[in-house]
């Protein structure tokens, strides 16, 4: 498929902000003591497993890059943007390190994941070092360290949420949305504030970049869950049908449990908490049913109305028209991948 030429824009804004972002990062990391500091190095792709120098791939940078952007929207050079910018990051690979332990993902942008390689302990010190870093980038900064602490309050809740959902057979999708905003949105949509901030945009401003970047958490949120369930790994960079194996409660299951359709019964009969994982061919099973049950073409629909949602909000923060043009292809990338 050829890129557009907006598209190729958009990936030449990540590249150039994770070129501003990496030495900041680097600095950040290069602070930790051994081992913690081979770890992360290898999950940031800077190491391969055998502790030799790589060029890997630390992820798109796109929370980085809402920072950088939405500065650069309100009329600020990129440069101001790069402390939070980067600590925003550390904060993104600290949940990373984290979830994938508390989840057992075993990949991680198509390598081992931490954990798998080198145990649940030093994923855990490897993952708090992380944050304490992303705390001191910010340290001098109390109003951009207090929106990032407000963001990490509700992204460890999205997480609990997520963890307990788990062992109910009553989530609602009220109660998943909730979670999706804490566990996924809370942090994008702060990236955009602490952009704002660095610019010094007015709180009206600083609050409207916080709202488009809440609803594109969600949209994001969405995506993520459709093409865990009906992707490839190749695209997902994790491992396909791993959530539905252990009965995940995520926006579609939850869309199609809820549903009254006859389908529902044949796949709660799959979620009953009592049961082990789910084998391949139950996992093709759930997600033909929830295909049925309407809980695909309710989350593509869910999807859709929260990127609107969010680029009103991004035309409520009046940015400059370049900026404006920047975040929207950034909000397309982020919200409409393929699955």
């Amino acid at each position: 498929m050829t890129a557009t030429s907006a598209e190729q824009d958009v990936w030449g804004v990540l590249s150039q902000v994770r070129q501003l972002t990496e030495p900041a990062l680097r600095k950040a990391v290069h602070r930790l003591p051994e081992p913690t500091r081979t770890v992360a190095e290898y999950h940031f792709g800077w190491q391969d497993r055998e502790g030799n120098p790589a060029v890997g791939d630390w992820g798109k940078g796109i929370r980085g890059a809402l920072v950088v952007a939405c500065a650069q929207a309100m009329g600020a050079d990129p440069e101001q943007a790069v402390p939070a910018a980067a600590g925003v990051e550390l904060v993104h690979n600290f949940s990373l390190v984290h979830d994938d332990l508390m989840d057992r993902d075993a990949l991680r942008r198509k390598r081992p994941a931490v954990w798998s390689l080198f145990g649940d302990a030093q994923a855990v010190l490897t993952g708090d070092a992380l944050l304490v870093v992303a705390m001191e980038i910010l340290a001098e900064e109390p109003t951009m360290l207090q929106e990032l602490c407000d963001a990490l309050l509700s992204l460890v809740a999205g997480q609990s949420a997520d963890l307990a959902f788990e062992q109910r057979t009553d989530v609602n999708l009220d109660e998943c949305l909730a979670m999706a905003a804490g566990k996924t949105a809370s942090l994008l949509s702060s990236a955009c504030a602490l952009g704002g901030l660095a610019a010094g945009a007015t709180p009206w401003r600083t609050n409207a970049l916080r709202r488009f970047g809440y609803h594109m958490g969600l949209a994001y949120q969405l995506v993520d869950d459709l093409l865990g369930i009906w992707s490839h790994s190749s695209v997902s960079g994790k491992p396909v049908g791993a959530d539905l194996g252990r009965r995940k409660k995520s926006l579609p299951v939850v869309a199609a449990l809820c549903a009254d359709v006859p389908e529902v019964e044949r796949l709660a009969e799959l979620y009953l908490l009592e049961a082990g994982p789910l084998r391949e061919a139950e996992i093709r099973e759930a997600a033909s049913l929830i295909d049925r049950a309407g809980g695909r073409a309710w989350a593509e629909q869910e999807a859709q109305r929260q990127r609107t949602r969010a680029l009103a909000a991004l035309e409520a923060a009046d940015p400059e028209p370049e900026g404006a043009r920047t975040l929207t292809a950034l909000a397309e990338l982020i919200t409409q991948r393929h699955w």
